[in-house]
This record gives structure tokens, sequence and C-alpha cells, in this order.
């Protein structure tokens, strides 16, 4: 496998305080790597400068070879094409019904028939098993079956990268099997290099290639999930430890 993305000593400050504080780190094309690590140490402001939501302070965050903190508008659109994000609510628009939803960012960021549109949508809503709603709003689906749906919107452009914020957050521990047996199976099938954010370490070691664990805002470990349970790195160990109640 070849690096896909690479974060570079990144540093973010807020107001001068540093969230990220040196992160470095890589990801290969094809794999899942889920991050975890303690609330507030920087998990989804990783996941930002990937889609240059947000800039680093010093470093740089390169994917494919370009480094997206500092190139120009033309390639960071060619980089962002090739980026589905599923947001942690799902962010589904409650006036438009599942297939609706999907249908959206093929309606506004290409020029592909409503015919073209309608067989990604099918396809995009059979890959995580959500046919049978494509014709009802939010409102009338489970929160589970809406993380489906954000799934459906973050895969239908045929992304080849697909970041994930907290994807089983709120949901019910069955619910959160189903999502991640989704995001492994999508991993596969499509050939998606995917990001986890996840508190749910139960998940990420059940569908990680990687695990990488951020902790007062540096990547203190990056893993196998069965080198991970058994680092003896003090900051792992103490992580496990913390979780160890809820998910191991």
């Amino acid at each position: 496998m070849s690096k896909l993305i690479e974060f570079c000593d990144v540093v973010k400050k807020f107001n001068g305080v540093p969230v990220l504080n040196g992160v470095t780190f890589s990801v290969e094309k094809g794999e899942v790597l889920c991050v975890v690590g303690p609330s507030g140490t920087g998990k989804s402001v990783t996941l930002k400068h990937l889609v240059r939501l947000l800039t680093p302070t010093s470093g740089s965050v390169i994917v494919d070879g370009v480094d997206i903190s500092s190139c120009g508008d033309d390639e960071l659109v060619k980089i962002r094409d090739r980026i589905g994000y599923l947001f942690q609510g799902g962010a589904l628009l409650a006036w438009m019904t599942v297939a609706e939803n999907v249908a959206l960012p093929l309606e506004e960021c290409t020029k592909l028939s409503d015919r073209e549109i309608a067989v990604r949508v099918r396809h995009a809503l059979r890959a995580v098993e959500l046919v049978y709603a494509a014709d009802k709003y939010p409102t009338e689906i489970s929160g589970g079956m809406q993380k489906r749906a954000g799934l459906a919107r973050a895969v239908v452009r045929e992304s080849d990268i697909v970041l994930y914020d907290e994807p089983t957050s709120g949901l019910d521990p069955v619910t959160s099997i189903t999502i991640n047996r989704l995001i492994k199976k999508l991993n596969k099938e499509l050939g998606i290099t995917s990001i986890v954010v996840t508190h749910d370490l139960q998940g990420a070691l059940a569908i990680a290639d990687r695990i990488l664990l951020l902790k007062g805002g540096k990547a203190v470990e990056c893993s196998t999930p069965s080198e991970f349970t058994q680092s003896s790195n003090p900051d792992v160990r103490e992580f496990l430890a913390a979780m160890k109640g809820e998910t191991i």
C-alpha cells in the first residue's frame, strides 16, 4: 500500500492555545484508520483539516501528494471532490426525502442527468441497505437509519476517501454494530480509504486496520488493534484502563 494522507508536524492554535501540537501520522490507501482519544484532544479538529475547513498554524496536510494547507483553489476543489464526510448528526435536511438528501451533492456539484442521479442514489442506498426508505423523510426514520442515509450521501459521488465524525454517537449498541459493519463493508467493496473519529473503542477494535490515539494534541500511538491492546505505551494503557468498563 502507499500513503494517501499525511499529517506532518501539524500545529493548530486557537487564540494562542494549541489543540493540535505537532501531530504526525499517515493513512495508507484503502485502509480504515480509527482515531480515538479523550474528549477535547483534537480528533474532530484533525478531520476538519482534511477538507481545509481549518488550516494548520504550522505544518502540512498532504492528500495524494498535494499539500492542501497551501494549495490553490482549483487543486482544493479536486481534492474535496474525492472526499465524503459523514457528520456526527447525519445533517439531513428535514424537508427532503432520504433519496433527495442523498441526491443533493450530485445535483449541486455535478452535471449528471436526472436519470444518472437516480441510478447513483439507488446504488448508494443499496450499499447502506436503505433502499426501502428512499421516499421517507428524516423524521420518519430512526437515528441509525439517518446515519445510514448520511453515509449514502457521503459515498454517492463515488468518493475514494470518507471521513466519519462519531458515526455511532447516540446510537444503541446493536445499531452501532450495524453502522460499523457498513463502514467496513464499504471500505472493502468500494475501495474507500476511511478515517473514523470515534469514542466507540469496541467498534474501532472491530473495524480498524490501525488505531491512532491522540492525547495532549499529539499522536502518541498508531498501531493495529492487536498491537494497540497489547501496547506498553503508558498513554495507551491509561486510555484502555479508562475505557475498560465500557468497551473491553
